[in-house]
């Protein structure tokens, strides 16, 4: 950030990381980028291990309801068919 900022001279902070500028500056490039992307909702970002827990408990409830209502649908279904 402070190569971005302008606070360091960028030979300066290169040499205090130890990177070429050519480096420094293809990485500044990516950063911008990556933000315009994820301003602009381009940009699909990794869900946590929590975000991840959270959509499988989810996923699993979801299935035992549908699971429940096909069971349900079948017994109305049969239910009908004695009927006629």
């Amino acid at each position: 950030m402070e190569g971005i900022r302008a606070e360091v001279s960028v030979a300066e902070l290169c040499r205090k990381h130890g990177i070429s500028q050519p480096t420094f500056y293809k990485w500044t490039k990516d950063f911008v980028e990556a933000g315009k992307k994820r301003l602009s909702g381009d940009e699909q970002r990794e869900a946590t291990s929590d975000e991840v827990k959270e959509i499988r408990k989810e996923n699993s409830l979801l299935k035992e309801s549908l699971a429940d209502l096909v069971i349900r649908y079948d017994i109305v279904k049969k239910s009908l068919d004695l009927l006629d």
